[in-house]
């Protein structure tokens, strides 16, 4: 296999696993020599010794849930990934959420959910909104108090007093109609 610049690479350095990034190519024909930064030094590695590192899949929270309440409970896979296993009695027994029935039945997450069971995973973030009730007015944000939870309207700026981004959820939970108001947070910074 050929690797390239920037790739996550895993090989054994006496004894060990180390993890490590392609920082050059070689091409010393017929072998591939990489030039590799595992954070303690940088080595040149023969390519058949290297191994692609593949990154987590990334879910939503409510698979890892899922999947943690399965096998805390032992479950197994199985059971875990048939959407026909999340009926209301079990959902409501295990404190699971009713959506993962949906979720499930798409092919591809019933792939991505099995693949996080084995290899472990990463929780896909939430997107976060700011609420900005008047476009161009620098001050017409929503801000919550974090002490008494007091909304106020001030500039986008989150700190330690204030809260300025906020989930689809706790939008909706503040009031229903401020979601209209939505701003994704990455379009807002993209223009700064």
């Amino acid at each position: 296999m050929k690797f390239k610049k920037g790739d996550k690479v895993q090989f054994i350095r006496e004894g060990s696993m180390v993890e490590g990034v392609v920082k050059e190519v070689k091409d010393c024909s017929p072998d591939m020599w990489y030039l590799i930064d595992d954070k303690c030094k940088d080595s040149w590695i023969f390519g058949g010794h290297l191994i692609l590192l593949t990154p987590l899949p990334v879910i939503p929270k409510l698979a890892a849930d899922a999947i943690n309440t399965f096998k805390e409970n032992e479950y197994d896979l199985a059971v875990a990934i048939n959407y026909e296993t999340y009926t209301d009695e079990l959902v409501k027994e295990l404190s699971l959420d009713r959506k993962m029935r949906g979720w499930l039945w798409e092919t591809s997450n019933q792939e991505l959910f099995a693949r996080a069971w084995i290899e472990g995973y990463e929780i896909e973030k939430e997107p976060l909104y700011y609420v900005r009730f008047i476009p161009g007015n620098s001050v017409s944000y929503l801000n919550l108090r974090w002490v008494d939870k007091g909304l106020i309207l001030n500039s986008c700026g989150q700190d330690d007093i204030y809260k300025t981004k906020f989930t689809e959820k706790e939008i909706k939970n503040m009031n229903i109609n401020y979601w209209a108001f939505r701003v994704p947070v990455e379009d807002l910074e993209e223009t700064k």
